[in-house]
């Protein structure tokens, strides 16, 4: 848990950023969001909860599942006066609804007409809630603050910075897992356990969290497809793949991807790696704070347009503390029309993947603007890996 001033920190920001958009209530289903501003992380978000920030109220309100309060009480800086449960006869009921219950605690507190912002598009709040919500509360205005907070995130503190940088240090040891125990005759399933084993080890200082994603590590033409997860086929002779996994410490993400070979890599992929590389040199040699997201792409795709490649997906997105589904934070990114400026602290995960038909190559980092430029949060050999054959392993699945 961080300092109590950096929580007050970030819920005055937070109110700053609500009068200026003349929002009065916020309500906040998005779990990195809660975290965020209270510290709660349990795992609870698969039921409906909200958390409510008011100009008023100098803390937060939770609302919530009643074995989960508890949990709020004895991990958060919120006082038990500002952590309320509904019964769980809400719980996935088809006749009431958690949100209905949020709106009677709304009225209650006097902030049943005012403006209030909603997180529409985030995974947590359904079409459900929304329809729940209007109807407990006819007389509020609505407006969509999907990214209010999200914004407020993208500047880190030294502290997160500190959490991101043990995250790194924990997907390297991930990586190397998975490189060690990549050969002919190992089950995808066993390179997925181990690299699940390192990221929840961590290192000797310190231990590793789970990851908002799990590990992507597509096959041999199956690395057109990077969200594929994995099988339990064994590797043969010839294969490469890729591997995008991350590290988490605190719920700081710090994501990478890697494409290796068993043995010789098709030469297609060889040629595709050279290019990616060297795209991403030059990138990384041109960002600097107060440039725009969308240069960066503009000098990937130039450096690597040379070569007669393009990539139609975003080069990248900020990432930091985050919880399933995704680790990206869900505001810049690296492509065409996206003018933000670039601030030092802003953490990116640079995603410069190339995907054809047949196959793909995937070669990512995860950045930190400094003050001059930028700085790297990993430290992993960038290059295509070719792992030599060993002998055919015949142990039942190795171990």
């Amino acid at each position: 848990m961080f300092a109590l001033e950096e929580y007050t920190r970030r819920l005055e920001a937070v109110k700053k950023r609500m009068v200026d958009e003349g929002v009065d209530v916020l309500l906040i289903s998005n779990p990195s969001n809660m975290y965020y501003l209270t510290n709660y992380s349990a795992w609870s978000f698969y039921v409906h909860q909200m958390m409510v920030v008011t100009l008023e109220d100098a803390q937060p309100l939770w609302i919530g599942r009643q074995m989960d309060a508890n949990g709020v009480a004895k991990t958060t800086w919120l006082d038990e006066h500002h952590i309320i449960a509904y019964p769980d006869f809400y719980v996935q009921s088809t006749e009431r609804h958690p949100i209905d219950f949020v709106a009677n605690i709304l009225t209650e507190i006097g902030q049943s007409r005012r403006t209030i912002g909603i997180e529409m598009d985030v995974h947590y709040f359904t079409a459900l809630c929304y329809e729940r919500l209007k109807h407990g509360l006819p007389n509020a205005t609505f407006k969509d603050t999907s990214s209010l907070v999200n914004m407020i995130r993208l500047i880190k503190s030294n502290d997160e910075i500190t959490y991101m940088k043990r995250a790194g240090k924990i997907v390297e040891s991930a990586m190397t897992a998975a490189y060690e125990r990549v050969q002919v005759g190992v089950r995808e399933s066993d390179v997925a356990a181990a690299i699940y084993y390192a990221q929840i080890k961590g290192t000797k200082e310190f231990g590793g969290d789970y990851t908002s994603i799990v590990p992507m590590m597509p096959t041999n033409e199956n690395t057109s497809c990077p969200h594929l997860t994995w099988t339990d086929r064994l590797y043969q002779k010839g294969d490469f793949l890729t591997l995008e996994i991350a590290g988490a410490y605190k719920r700081y993400h710090a994501p990478m991807a890697r494409t290796m070979a068993i043995g010789t890599a098709p030469n297609e992929v060889k040629e595709l790696a050279k290019v990616v590389e060297e795209g991403i040199e030059a990138t990384l040699d041109f960002i600097r704070p107060g440039i725009r997201a969308e240069e960066v792409e503009r000098i990937w795709s130039k450096t690597i347009g040379k070569h007669g490649h393009r990539k139609s997906s975003r080069l990248g997105y900020s990432v930091g503390l985050s919880f399933p589904p995704d680790w990206g934070e869900h505001t810049v990114s690296f492509r065409p029309g996206d003018e933000t400026i670039l601030k030092p602290n802003m953490t990116f995960h640079l995603m410069p993947g190339i995907w054809y038909n047949d196959y793909g190559v995937e070669i990512t980092e995860t950045i930190r603007i400094t003050d001059q430029g930028v700085e790297l949060l990993t430290n992993f050999p960038r290059d295509l890996y070719e792992k030599p054959m060993l002998s055919i392993i015949s142990d039942e699945h190795t171990s």
